[in-house]
């Protein structure tokens, strides 16, 4: 517990003790009673009513505070000295307990996300200084040592280690690292010493943008908690409204009949329903919900932006995946060369991997990684000049003054020369030199193990089409998607076919039905921002990924989609329990309470019992 929340439990008790001891001693003088219950009332109350004449004086009238003040001020008026200090007594109960339940909520997702590194190491005259992370410039090399979290993103120079990385990505398989390798923020090294030169300030790191995403999350918020906001804003003065009419026109209608006006019981019962109608149930327990499942997600590695997203991610019946690097793990490897005429494969090969010296792509690194294994030398990028990349179809160059281009087959198509059809299947790179064709070379990507596990545990939650879409070729895509039980698969696709695709889906899909588009989070960006939820695939260290996707999976394992839905789906479920629930209850109290039926204690319980209930129920949500 807080000081705070410390200082309320003594309230609570001292008042609590009071109450039970004026109950037990009978005082006859109704003056004398009315000054020994004050002291109870204003111990545990004091706050709410300063509270609520602020509100007054600020404009802000219709609050819970403002209800409670009225309610329980009019008790005491008429002479319900229990009932007026125990129904300020019992708000303070599930004031406290909402409060520990918030702070519960927030300590647990802290303690999932506690990757915010204090300090970094750097060695001065041989000495270790620590200093803040937000001072260490670029290309500044570090010091990690065991036990240490990394602080800022870097490469490796010197040392190896193992690195933990479940904070960030909710998987306790360490991960190995030498010089040579990149390294992000947030992961903590398990076993050697490391020094690491930054590539990035502490505030563009992994470890800072996933921070600030968390914490801006609630700022985001879905259509249930918009909606409670604006019942608010209405429901309360409607209802304090209504108890005024409930108060003076049954009073006024007897005096009109020649009746006794019952002032007294008609203002009972319209404070009585003024104590039911407080909307706390619903304001704390909906964002809460929300809240905990965002922190549920986040500790299996999941990052939503937002609550609407996560609501968005609920209703989700149609999931478009990228292939590579999705489904697929994006390592490919020459399997097959096929030279034309007399060229040796060792030519054809050292012609692709130099065309695509300057790539990062997948496939290019292949090339070159299998030019360099089989040669034994590295690629020479001096040779390369005049490098031109052909969007969606690849690349051309001049080699030694010899113009190469290398690519798919709508590239030879585009440079009207015959090409060989291969029988294998796998990612095809056909090679042209001087306008003649050379040869071809065959790349395969290797499908990820519980991929096809993935594709299944979508369908079990619930979506009704998964659909794959890719730049490879028709063949290795049908192979891929016929693997993995994929329902619809377009391929040889430019990055503006993948986004038509998406429009299409999107116009055929019905109203509440929402789609969403997991890629890479790179190549993948303009199709993540059009879907309606975009999810990074694979995104740890990525900052296109992080900036692009509404929901991030900080590995790149497939199953976390289903997982996500799941959490999500259980969220809204609860979401939409506790809406029911709450206004069942109050409605059905609020009816009751109007004709007499229940009295304050029924009232107490329909505020205070409800919005205990409501909360409980929100915070299974911590434990998807």
């Amino acid at each position: 517990m807080t000081k705070k929340q410390k200082k309320v439990l003594i309230r609570i008790i001292v008042s609590a003790v009071l109450v039970g001891l004026l109950c037990l001693v009978p005082v006859e003088n109704q003056y004398v009673r009315l000054a020994l219950f004050l002291i109870p009332y204003l111990v545990i109350g004091y706050d709410i009513l300063k509270k609520a004449v602020l509100g007054i004086v600020n404009g802000q009238v219709f609050d819970e505070n403002f209800l409670m003040a009225i309610a329980t001020v009019g008790a005491i008026i008429l002479g319900e000295y229990v009932e007026g200090t125990a129904v300020m007594l019992f708000y303070q109960i599930g004031e406290l307990f909402q409060s520990y339940a918030v702070g519960k909520s927030r300590r647990n997702i802290s303690a999932l996300m506690d990757i915010r590194p204090d300090y970094a190491n750097i060695e001065q005259d041989g000495q270790l200084e620590q200093v803040d992370p937000d001072d260490v410039e670029i290309g500044t090399v570090i010091v990690v040592q065991p036990g240490e979290k990394v602080p800022i993103d870097g490469v490796v120079v010197d040392g190896s280690s193992t690195l933990n990385t479940s904070a960030l990505t909710g998987e306790s398989l360490p991960r190995e690292v030498q010089p040579g390798d990149e390294v992000i923020s947030g992961c903590v090294n398990l076993s050697g010493l490391l020094r690491i030169e930054t590539t990035k300030e502490f505030g563009e790191s992994t470890v800072s943008k996933i921070l600030d995403l968390v914490e801006n999350s609630s700022m985001k918020k879905s259509k249930s908690e918009n909606f409670i906001t604006r019942f608010a804003k209405y429901y309360t003065p409607a209802v304090c409204i209504g108890a005024l009419a409930l108060a003076l026109l049954p009073p006024v209608v007897n005096l009109v009949l020649g009746n006794p006006p019952a002032w007294s019981q008609w203002v009972i019962r319209a404070l009585t329903t003024l104590v039911i109608s407080c909307p706390c149930a619903l304001v704390i327990s909906i964002p809460l919900s929300f809240f905990g499942g965002i922190g549920g997600a986040s500790a299996k590695g999941v990052l939503v932006k937002g609550s609407n997203y996560l609501e968005a991610l609920a209703e989700t019946t149609y999931v478009v995946c990228d292939k590579t690097g999705t489904l697929t793990k994006g390592v490919f490897a020459v399997t097959h060369l096929e030279a034309a005429d007399e060229m040796a494969e060792n030519v054809l090969l050292e012609m692709a991997a130099h065309a695509e010296c300057y790539s990062g792509h997948p496939i290019s690194r292949s090339l070159k990684e299998a030019y360099e294994q089989r040669t034994g030398k590295q690629v020479d990028a001096s040779r390369v000049t005049d490098v031109e990349e052909i969007s969606g179809h690849g690349v051309s160059a001049v080699i030694d003054g010899t113009k190469v281009c290398a690519g798919n087959a709508r590239l030879m198509k585009l440079l009207n020369i015959p090409y060989a059809a291969p029988q294998k299947t796998g990612t095809e790179v056909h090679v042209a030199i001087s306008g003649s064709y050379a040869g071809y070379i065959l790349i395969s990507d290797i499908v990820k193990p519980n991929a096809k596990t993935a594709i299944a545990a979508l369908k079990e939650a619930g979506v009704r089409q998964v659909v794959m879409l890719t730049g490879d070729a028709r063949n290795v895509a049908e192979s891929v998607a016929a693997e993995l039980d994929v329902d619809v698969v377009k391929s040889e696709l430019l990055p503006a076919d993948k986004v038509s695709e998406v429009e299409r889906l999107l116009a055929e899909k019905g109203g509440k039905e929402r789609l969403a588009f997991v890629g890479d989070g790179i190549n993948d960006a303009p199709v993540l921002s059009r879907a309606d939820i975009g999810i990074a695939m694979g995104a740890l260290g990525s900052d296109a990924a992080i900036e692009a996707a509404d929901i991030v999976l900080m590995d790149d394992d497939p199953a976390k989609i289903a997982t996500a839905i799941r959490i999500a789906r259980k969220t809204l479920s609860i979401v939409h329990q506790n809406i029911v629930f709450a206004l069942a209850v109050k409605f059905a109290c609020l009816g009751l309470g109007a004709f007499g039926f229940v009295n304050m204690w029924w009232a107490i319980f329909a505020d205070v019992g409800v919005m205990i209930i409501a909360v409980l129920n929100a915070m299974r949500t911590l434990r998807s």
